[in-house]
């Protein structure tokens, strides 16, 4: 048996526990007589944590439940298959289903011609819808479902007493998740689920990539600052609201004399 290496009570994240990168952070929430998931990552990565499941003496038939913390490929391109091995349920938001199973492969990022990115993404049936405010009882724990959207329309956040795993909205370096107008991604939600997170009494971040760290409402600050220069930046297209250099333009143009 390997010794199971809890980072706080009841929380196993599979990178850690492996003691090295295996993709998206995958997190085991032990609730004593059953657990469950937050993500399962890429299909080849899900088979070293369901490795690392069994060399930790939990049960395949003890899992509760899978939660897509959203549908993004390198989060959900193992569920299905996670869902047939550990015959358990997929929980995600209304917002995901879709996505997840149809396996819409522009959605999740799986497809981006451009770049030349062309990842399968297996169907995967959604068992159980979750919305903001909903309670998930894993054994003797409870997960708060929160409803953080911007990166995605579908992306989640669960908190347990002081800690959160916040999924893509925000990592220890104050980047956030991407931001694309394809990916349904949305500045003025994304800012609003930050400041949801900022003035929240949780303790500490667990993201989904990267390192957890305790939660720092100015790195917070900043990043808000950031993200709402984004709304008025032509580079951010659709997902800004404005841009304010037309408006200049355009009373330039009413003027008798051009200066550049």
């Amino acid at each position: 048996m390997t010794e199971r290496l809890y980072l706080f009570p009841g929380v196993i994240e599979m990178n850690y526990q492996a003691r090295r990168r295996m993709g998206v952070n995958v997190y085991l929430i032990d609730g004593g007589s059953e657990y469950v998931l937050i993500d399962v990552g890429f299909l080849d990565d899900l088979v070293g944590v369901l490795q690392l499941i069994r060399e930790l003496k939990f049960n395949f038939s003890d899992c509760k439940m899978v939660l897509a913390s959203h549908a993004d490929v390198d989060h959900t391109q193992g569920l299905a298959r996670a869902r047939e091995v550990l015959k358990c349920q997929v929980a995600a938001h209304p917002k995901s289903v879709k996505a997840i199973e149809e396996g819409d492969e522009v959605f999740t990022y799986a497809r981006i011609d451009a770049q030349n990115i062309s990842i399968p993404m297996p169907r995967c049936k959604v068992d159980v819808v979750v919305n903001d405010g909903d309670k998930i009882k894993v054994g003797d724990r409870t997960l708060e479902v929160w409803s953080t959207p911007g990166h995605t329309a579908g992306q989640l956040a669960f908190r347990m007493g002081n800690l959160l795993f916040s999924g893509d909205n925000i990592f220890r370096d104050g980047c956030v998740g991407v931001i694309d107008a394809h990916h349904g991604s949305n500045i003025p939600d994304y800012i609003a689920s930050l400041k949801r997170i900022r003035d929240s009494d949780v303790e500490f971040l667990l993201p989904s990539h990267g390192p957890i760290f305790r939660k720092d409402d100015a790195l917070l600050d900043k990043t808000i600052a950031r993200l709402e220069s984004y709304t008025h930046m032509a580079d951010f297209g659709t997902c800004a609201i404005d841009w304010p250099l037309m408006d200049q333009w355009e009373e330039e143009l009413t003027r008798d004399k051009f200066e550049f």
